[in-house]
């Protein structure tokens, strides 16, 4: 089964990702097995050009302690 490119994205579903199928009424439910986890990637920032990590639109926002506890196992 093929999934429009927009659902795939919105729902971070992948090729191989298991779903549950239900029936409802006339209708058939997909449901993803479990939430996958978002790979980050790097853009060019679009204020200062510059290569910048994302997780993409949606992802949680770190605070400042969370980055630095992150950035003090960077070697």
């Amino acid at each position: 089964m093929v999934l429009p490119q927009a659902i795939r994205k919105k729902m971070n579903l992948r090729a191989g990702d298991d779903l549950e199928a239900r029936v409802e009424g006339e209708r058939i439910v997909l449901i993803p097995k479990k939430e996958r986890s978002r790979k980050g990637r790097i853009i060019k920032d679009p204020l200062t050009g510059l290569p910048v990590l994302t997780a993409g639109p949606g992802a949680p926002k770190l605070t400042s302690e969370q980055v630095a506890e992150i950035l003090a196992d960077f070697p």
